[in-house]
């Protein structure tokens, strides 16, 4: 398996979900993955687990609405590995659906930070990095929320719609500068977090796949294959996309 041989590649949210299967994937397809999340010591875990298998990998915690962190995980993997081919800027969160008018400001303001101000503030970083290495592939983890209104709180629904124009508008400026820019507009995933909260509420599953031609959830290395792809050369003349892995959400 060598679809991301030699390539150095940062992963956000890498601690659990959709990130560590990721950094998983990524590790076992050649790449030397640079793991940041807040949660250091699963990051730890991870790290020594892509060890033990082969594979080269390095955490550095962190928190994407922190310029300053971002700014340091891009360092770390210039300075340990040589240069950033890639990144995966995959962490995000949600909160249960509320009516707009019922949000409350401190909710829409944090949900805004991570989903979107996070990915903007490691679009600032990992382009510059690139940019000295003579181009790179970005992929952010968007949500069918960021094309349709799900049902899920109108400020994850906004934030979702932007990192999907943020994508556009970054893929059209570097594409002559040899950056690739993709999103991947997820569906629901089996992520730990999910699993979670199904064993409270089993009667949400139904909610999460009824709109999914194939009528299930992803597991997070679904997604993740996904974002390899795009990772990697195989994908060399796409840019500018919103790639489904939806299991058929937004074509029904």
């Amino acid at each position: 398996m060598d679809m991301l041989k030699d390539k150095v590649i940062m992963v956000t949210g890498a601690s659990s979900g959709i990130g560590a299967a990721a950094a998983r994937l990524f590790a076992a397809e050649g790449a030397a993955v640079v793991m940041t999340a807040r949660r250091g010591h699963l990051l730890d875990r991870l790290v020594k687990e892509i060890a033990d298998t082969g594979g080269r990998s390095a955490a550095v915690p962190g928190d994407i609405t922190r310029p300053g962190d971002v700014a340091r995980v891009v360092t770390a993997a210039v300075e340990q590995y040589g240069r950033l081919d890639g990144a995966f800027n995959n962490a995000g969160w949600a909160t249960a659906g509320t009516p707009v008018h019922q949000t409350a400001d401190e909710v829409f303001d944090q949900i805004i930070d991570i989903n979107l101000r996070g990915v903007w503030n490691c679009l600032k970083h990992q382009i510059p990095a690139m940019l000295a290495g003579g181009g790179g592939s970005i992929v952010n983890t968007a949500s069918v929320a960021g094309v349709i209104a799900t049902g899920a709180n109108a400020s994850y629904i906004a934030a979702k719609h932007a990192v999907i124009g943020l994508t556009r508008a970054a893929a059209d400026e570097y594409a002559p500068r040899g950056i690739r820019v993709n999103s991947l507009v997820v569906g629901s995933t089996l992520t730990e977090l999910m699993r979670e909260v199904l064993a409270d509420t089993p009667a949400l599953e139904a909610a999460f796949t009824t709109r999914s031609l194939q009528k299930r959830m992803a597991e997070p290395v679904e997604v993740a294959q996904a974002a390899a792809w795009l990772c990697s050369d195989r994908s060399s003349f796409v840019t500018g996309t919103a790639m489904p892995v939806d299991g058929g959400w937004t074509a029904a």
